[in-house]
């Protein structure tokens, strides 16, 4: 036993570089692991400031220079930053308020429904299933309630997190856009000047890193704000919550398509019932959600390596389970990362 574990680390170990990029990557994991509330602002501004960069890098191409760039790109940010803050997120949480209160009402409404549903199909669904779902519904609009009264009694931590947030999350971003070279030879200095393992895998990483984040970015805004406009032209309750929603859901492949379309459906059935504007409006989601999978999808990110569908459900559910939401949002990125590990890793080949 002793001779085979021997064996298989001589094989994939026998570098001296490889045991230091699998240092790495253990000591990041970790961190990340147990310190991600501390680092969510840091990584909040690098995700922030790999989206901005692109609009620095579009004003350079017309020799614009980089002091001027990086400024006029901060602004913008922070036009969007301050428009988030105090026009979107008041709206979502007044709509989220108002679909808490109106639970009782809409577990009413879907009782009835379901009674109806018994009446016109009785050998389909029994009396006792019928009772169930209502129970199951009842209980967790009761659950859902209860959260929401706990998050508002202990509301201090959370205004204290978005006090951090929106303190630090621009200041960090500044300067993110600001000495980004500087900022990268400081963290080389710490590694071997060769390093043609991390060169490899580093190169492949930073063009699929940029290219998912903005590429991710532009997905969520562009479905987000269509799907938006969408129910506001049906003035379906809850508009701009559940568009927030549906853009947020992109960030979730597959799993986060099925999650939101479940409300969406449920609120939209019992706000028009069975009618054409029900059926409209589902027909054109339903189309925005292919235009988004089918087009925009392979558009924003046609440089991204192929990954089997059941690769990114696990990755979702594996880092989400670790790193939480940041998990999720980097999950397609992380098992790129695996993968490009997998074949640029050195192995010796095994004696015979």
């Amino acid at each position: 036993m002793l001779d085979i574990v021997k064996t298989w680390i001589d094989r994939y170990f026998s570098e001296e570089e490889a045991v230091l990029v699998f240092v790495l990557l253990l000591g990041i994991s970790l961190s990340f692991l147990f310190m991600g509330q501390i680092l969510a602002p840091v990584l909040t501004g690098v995700v922030l400031a790999f989206v901005m960069q692109g609009i620095i890098n579009f004003m350079r191409q017309y020799s614009i220079p980089k002091l001027v760039a990086v400024w006029v790109t901060f602004f913008l940010f922070l036009g969007g930053f301050v428009g988030f803050l105090f026009l979107l997120v008041p709206r979502i949480w007044r709509q989220l308020s108002s679909l808490y209160q109106d639970l009782p009402n809409l577990s009413q409404q879907l009782g009835g429904l379901v009674a109806q549903l018994l009446e016109d199909y009785p050998a389909l669904i029994s009396e006792r299933q019928i009772d169930s779902w209502i129970g199951t519904i009842s209980t967790e609009a009761a659950d859902i309630g209860q959260w929401l009264l706990s998050a508002s009694i202990s509301q201090l931590p959370i205004v204290i997190t978005i006090f951090i947030y929106v303190l630090l999350v621009p200041i960090l971003v500044f300067f993110f856009l600001k000495d980004k070279e500087q900022v990268l030879a400081w963290m080389l200095n710490f590694l071997p000047e060769k390093r043609p393992l991390m060169n490899k895998i580093g190169s492949e990483m930073n063009a699929q890193m940029e290219n998912y984040i903005r590429g991710k970015f532009a997905e969520l805004l562009l479905v987000g704000l269509i799907t938006y406009l969408l129910f506001a032209v049906f003035d379906l309750n809850y508009a701009a919550l559940l568009g927030f929603l549906v853009g947020l859901s992109v960030i979730v492949p597959y799993l986060g398509f099925v999650a939101v379309t479940l409300p969406v459906t449920i609120i939209a059935f019992m706000q028009f019932g069975w009618s054409e504007p029900f059926l409209y409006l589902m027909m054109i989601y339903g189309l925005i959600q292919a235009l988004d999978g089918f087009l925009l999808v392979p558009l924003l990110f046609s440089e991204a390596n192929n990954l089997h569908p059941l690769a990114i459900i696990i990755a979702v559910l594996v880092f989400g389970s670790w790193f939480g939401v940041w998990g999720v949002f980097f999950a397609i990125p992380l098992a790129t990362l695996i993968k490009a590990i997998v074949y640029a890793w050195p192995k010796d080949e095994l004696k015979s």
